[in-house]
């Protein structure tokens, strides 16, 4: 029988990734091309001369850095010099988008460990903050008050994870929140990890909008996502403001 390896492990064997974890994230996020197999997963066993490649024509060490980078053009954020933090940074698409932004300094928090890209989590301008669930976020956790926020976060719902987001930023601070239909719907409402009805997702933006709202967050604007999530799933980018007083 003809010798055969994880795909995960192949990919951090062609040096794709630093750790198992990190390869993992990274092919579940689509970013790992193998042209002779269809959708492989993790642990699918390879031929280990399999030709696989990182996909093309994105700067960003995963295809979340195009996400937010569409959002930052359409809603005209200037990230330059800015303090930011990164809530569920996992491999660090976000965090490379923002210092690539000119962000002077990004607090990375995700409950995962060895997640990150190793160049990411080694470059002085970020603070990788592993193993911790932002839902329990202490008010004092950082030195510092952030001036902008990204929220990337999956298996929970943003009205768990926005409220400690309050006690960590400046006033006037901005926040792009990346609304995912399939952790917010009810059960019921979801096909095998899919929200397919437009008003049940039409009703979770609105509803996520007003809880913003109840917390003294202005929403700014909204857009939808250019890329859609793992399984198709139309996710929603809300732009917000902080109170300026």
């Amino acid at each position: 029988m003809k010798y055969k390896i994880r795909f995960d492990e192949l990919v951090i064997k062609r040096g794709m990734a630093s750790s198992l974890k990190e390869a993992q994230a990274r092919i579940m996020a689509g970013e790992i091309d193998a042209p002779r197999i269809s959708l492989p997963k993790p642990g699918t066993l390879v031929d280990p001369a399999l030709e696989i490649t990182v996909k093309a024509s994105n700067p960003y060490v995963s295809r979340g850095g195009l996400k937010l980078e569409a959002a930052i053009k359409e809603f005209r954020i200037n990230v330059e010099g800015r303090i930011c933090m990164d809530v569920g940074a996992s491999t660090g698409g976000f965090t490379d988008c923002l210092l690539q932004h000119g962000a002077s300094k990004v607090y990375a928090v995700d409950v995962g460990k060895n997640l990150m890209d190793s160049a990411l989590k080694n470059d002085p301008r970020v603070i990788s903050i592993e193993d911790t669930n932002f839902r329990y976020f202490p008010h004092n956790a950082l030195k510092e008050h952030v001036e902008f926020v990204t929220i990337d976060v999956s298996f929970i719902s943003l009205k768990k994870v926005v409220p400690p987001v309050v006690d960590h930023t400046v006033a006037g601070a901005e926040i792009l929140a990346l609304v995912k239909p399939q952790f917010e719907a009810d059960r019921s409402k979801i096909i095998k990890g899919v929200v397919r009805d437009d008003s049940v997702r039409a009703a979770i933006i609105e509803d996520i909008t007003s809880f913003f709202r109840e917390l003294g967050i202005e929403p700014a604007g909204g857009m939808d996502c250019p890329i859609k999530g793992p399984k198709g799933n139309r996710e929603y980018f809300l732009h917000a403001i902080m109170p300026k007083t």
